[in-house]
């Protein structure tokens, strides 16, 4: 396949500096980047279990210059730092397996950061969301209620993607409730 070919692109984020938008090409296995303006990518990450299986989100942190990859198969949550091309395991095991402790996920779909570097996560199988403060690998759960799913106003159910306001509101799409759900900051 080529790098200007996309088989399942779900997760896609831009760097507002340079303009370079990343992808997840979740049944692709890969990371591609596309430069302003370019017909072709570049492939970062491909065929890569450990870092790059069903990645399904990203989130780009332009302090670091990394990409956060939400890993959909291997259950956890890689750091990929783009100017050394070397990653880190941010949350959940190597090579990956799904759990529901404060250290593990089970299939998560989307990551983010607030501007502190504290990392929020939607773990869609276990129907919470997850927060690990920055440098932390024991996350505690912010929204939802672990390994339960429900529909009431505490409880969520297949949380897919998660966003943050400018005042640290959390919002969740909560898949299978169809619904948009608010968390006020905490």
């Amino acid at each position: 396949m080529g790098s200007n070919e996309l088989v399942g692109p779900f997760g896609i984020q831009r760097d507002s500096i340079t303009g370079t938008l990343y992808i997840a090409d979740q049944d692709s296995d890969r990371i591609v980047s596309y430069s302003l303006n370019a017909s072709f990518g570049n492939v970062i990450i491909e065929n890569n279990l450990t870092l790059a299986n069903r990645p399904i989100s990203l989130y780009y942190d332009s302090f670091s210059k990394s990409l956060l990859i939400a890993n959909y198969n291997s259950h956890n949550v890689i750091r990929w730092f783009l100017e050394r091309n070397s990653s880190q395991l941010c949350i959940g095991t190597l090579p990956g397996s799904p759990g529901s402790t404060s250290i593990r996920l089970n299939r998560p779909t989307d990551v983010t950061l607030d501007p502190m570097g504290n990392i929020y996560i939607a773990d869609y199988r276990n129907h919470r969301i997850q927060f690990f403060a920055i440098d932390q690998s024991n996350g505690s759960t912010i929204a939802g209620m672990t390994s339960t799913l429900g529909n009431t106003s505490d409880l969520l159910n297949l949380p897919f993607s998660i966003d943050l306001d400018s005042q640290l509101n959390l919002y969740v799409a909560d898949s299978a409730n169809h619904r948009i759900q608010k968390f006020v900051r905490y």
